[in-house]
């Protein structure tokens, strides 16, 4: 059974998480370039799992975009990994404070990883959530 390791990162804090499957690595995606609520006030106390930072993500049309690429590249990694029976993945979201960005990647992916590959094991790690 494939098992993909799901992260959520800072760059700042705590860097690139380590594989540690053994594989050396896996897929990682740099947030920063995206709007970043984290510079608003009203947002500051506030994560990619709480409902006024997906709401306003979900109406970012670069953000929609970026999830699109992310999955055009995970799905065909994930079909092959599954077919060659390979037992892990490593997919990886940064962003500066890695509480906004990056965390509501991660969930985001992980529905879609849900929603398609039910055979598939996720774990996901938010890293620097308080």
């Amino acid at each position: 059974m494939l098992t993909i390791n799901l992260f959520s990162f800072s760059y700042l804090k705590s860097g690139i998480p380590d594989d540690d499957s053994g594989n050396g690595g896996g897929f990682v995606f740099d947030c920063r370039y995206l709007y970043n609520p984290g510079k608003f006030p009203e947002f500051s106390d506030k994560t990619g799992l709480d409902k006024e930072v997906i709401e306003l993500l979900d109406s970012k049309q670069d953000m929609q975009s970026f999830l699109n690429n992310i999955k055009n590249i995970i799905r065909p990694a994930i079909e092959k990994y599954i077919e060659r029976d390979f037992t892990n993945l490593s997919v990886a979201f940064g962003c500066t404070g890695g509480q906004h960005r990056s965390v509501y990647s991660a969930e985001k992916i992980l529905d879609f990883i849900e929603d398609n590959y039910p055979k598939v094991r996720v774990i996901l790690t938010h890293r620097e959530l308080r």
